[in-house]
């Protein structure tokens, strides 16, 4: 069984979804229907993991968090939690490339997958893929949109 609350932010309404021990998924506002697979999800504002995930994330738009202490479940392939792993060691106020990560999760030539799988992160924000950017400097694509990744970046930066 998952769980949901909603939390607002200065991104607009985030739905938190959680199971009975660890979050499973940061959704945005906007999402895409099925880039985040989830079943079904009942409200429950009281659940623990949901409340801890909503005042850490509340500390760090306060600017008083820069890492999260949650469980976290991310589901999917073996390799979008590799690559989602990867995306929990960039430190905040950092960027990385797609091609950085897919070196440090010893997939060199995997970037394009990379970049899907990051597109596939199911706990935004927790797990940083707005720290991904492209090999340029550009800001590309973000299930939240480029505004909220600059929006994310530009925070970190202060």
């Amino acid at each position: 069984m998952l769980y949901r609350t909603t939390l607002s932010s200065p991104l607009g309404a985030l739905t938190l979804v959680a199971d009975d021990a660890a979050l499973v998924a940061i959704l945005w506002p906007d999402d895409k229907p099925g880039r985040v697979r989830l079943e079904a999800t009942s409200q429950r504002d009281d659940h623990p993991v949901l409340a801890a995930a909503a005042a850490q994330l509340g500390e760090y738009f306060a600017g008083a968090r820069t890492t999260f202490d949650l469980p976290l479940d991310p589901r999917g392939t073996a390799f979008q939690r590799d690559v989602w792993r990867a995306l929990g060691a960039i430190p905040y106020g950092e960027t990385r490339s797609y091609a950085d990560i897919a070196r440090a999760i010893g997939r060199p030539t995997a970037t394009r997958a990379v970049g899907a799988a990051n597109g596939r992160n199911p706990i935004s924000i927790v797990t940083p893929c707005h720290r991904v950017i492209g090999r340029s400097g550009a800001l590309t694509g973000f299930a939240g949109g480029l505004a909220a990744k600059q929006h994310l970046l530009a925070h970190e930066q202060r």
